[in-house]
């Protein structure tokens, strides 16, 4: 782990599972390199994933949010989606469920500068009230925890297990830190 969580996530050092949180945390930290320069790691997790991924990703100021799930999901042993650089892609990940639980996808919608509507992907660690806490990369340039309103959740995805971890389960946050508008 780069860096440490902060204090009210300490907890989820802890869990046993699901694998992607595991994996996720491992990662937690990592940032993108300011200006020109790339962060190598970022870069490494394109070839890392493969396919045509290295071909498309070559800057770590493209939008990574995808890239993480990705490699995170190949080093947990998870199937990987088609086109994952696109996070709105990750909406065909695993399964749906309708209550998202500790491990599972969310995939976000946003809108973009020229009010296109573009995606963002994350793990969920948990939930207030008003949003979801989420474990993801390109949050703010650097893989992080953030709270993201609900209403702008698109779909959540459980992932397949060949037995689910007993862990997997919703856990309630207090509504503390800011409230991310917009992912890059």
């Amino acid at each position: 782990m780069s860096s440490s969580l902060p204090t009210m996530y300490g907890w989820l050092l802890k869990e046993p599972g699901p694998l992607m949180i595991k994996k996720a945390l491992e990662l937690y930290g990592t940032k993108e390199a300011l200006g020109k320069p790339n962060n190598p790691v970022i870069l490494a997790w394109a070839k890392e994933v493969g396919g045509n991924v290295a071909d498309v990703y070559k800057a770590d100021e493209i939008p990574w949010c995808g890239l993480f799930m990705a490699v995170v999901a190949k080093r947990s042993g998870k199937q990987v989606v088609k086109d994952p650089l696109w996070a709105l892609n990750w909406g065909t990940f695993g399964k749906h469920t309708d209550v998202p639980m500790l491990g599972d996808v969310l995939v976000f919608v946003r809108k973009t500068a020229d009010g296109k509507k573009a995606g963002h992907v994350g793990l969920y660690v948990g939930e207030d009230d008003k949003c979801y806490h989420v474990l993801g990369g390109n949050q703010s340039d650097s893989v992080n925890i953030t709270r993201i309103e609900k209403s702008r959740l698109y779909a959540a995805r459980r992932p397949n297990y060949n037995v689910q971890p007993a862990n997997v389960r919703r856990v309630k946050l207090k509504a503390t830190g800011a409230v991310s508008i917009n992912e890059q």
